[in-house]
């Protein structure tokens, strides 16, 4: 039986699946229309194409084993750090609940650490806002290559924003920093463990591609 706030009726999830596989929608294009998730249209179409009832399955499992096998909780960790997937798109992937893979990632206490390398736009704009022959960019160039002289922080060039994100909680550490060197990597994952710890997270496992810092 489909619940009251349910976004699609069985007829309406007949009409999705036939947009994508008859009609050859776009996922993208379906989701926008009938106003639900990419995902949700992928789901109720491989169902049609299966020649599967538009209904909701049974919430209740056939089993209800007290942990996923060891050979689950590999390709969820896996998938994870290999495609830098989010619980909601493994669950998905693997068709298992999104509770699961929440309990299997909080399990295997797995951090990410990221770095974001942003260019630094001077005062009065840079030049993607007015073009590089443009007057307000020239003097925005002049206005910092005086700063410069005068020993004012450069406001060109980059500034790189450190990040660590518990993949259970979602909780996240930033800094903003002046470079991506290994000194200052270190330094700024000592201060997020830190900060992890008095959130009563305990780091068990750490996921980055920016290995060599």
């Amino acid at each position: 039986m489909t619940h009251a706030n349910a976004p699609l009726t069985p007829e309406g999830r007949r009409r999705l699946a036939v947009a994508v596989v008859e009609k050859k929608w776009k996922v993208q294009r379906a989701a926008e229309r009938f106003q639900v998730s990419p995902a949700t249209v992928s789901k109720w179409a491989n169902r049609y194409r299966r020649g599967e009832p538009m209904t909701d399955r049974p919430s209740r499992p056939a089993t209800s084993p007290r942990r996923c096998s060891l050979h689950l909780e590999h390709r969820i960790v896996k998938l994870r750090h290999t495609r830098r997937w989010g619980p909601h798109r493994i669950a998905f992937h693997l068709d298992v609940p999104r509770s699961t893979v929440g309990r299997v990632l909080s399990r295997y206490g797995m951090v990410h650490v990221d770095i974001k390398k942003l260019g630094k736009i001077p005062d009065g704009g840079g030049w993607r806002a007015f073009g590089r022959t443009s007057v307000q960019h020239r003097r925005a160039q002049v206005v910092s290559d005086r700063a410069a002289r005068a020993g004012a922080p450069a406001s060109r060039g980059y500034v790189y924003l450190h990040h660590a994100v518990d993949d259970h909680s979602r909780l996240a550490y930033s800094e903003q920093l002046p470079d991506e060197r290994k000194e200052t990597a270190a330094g700024f994952w000592l201060r997020a463990t830190s900060f992890f710890a008095q959130a009563g997270i305990s780091v068990r496992a750490v996921m980055t591609d920016n290995g060599a810092c």
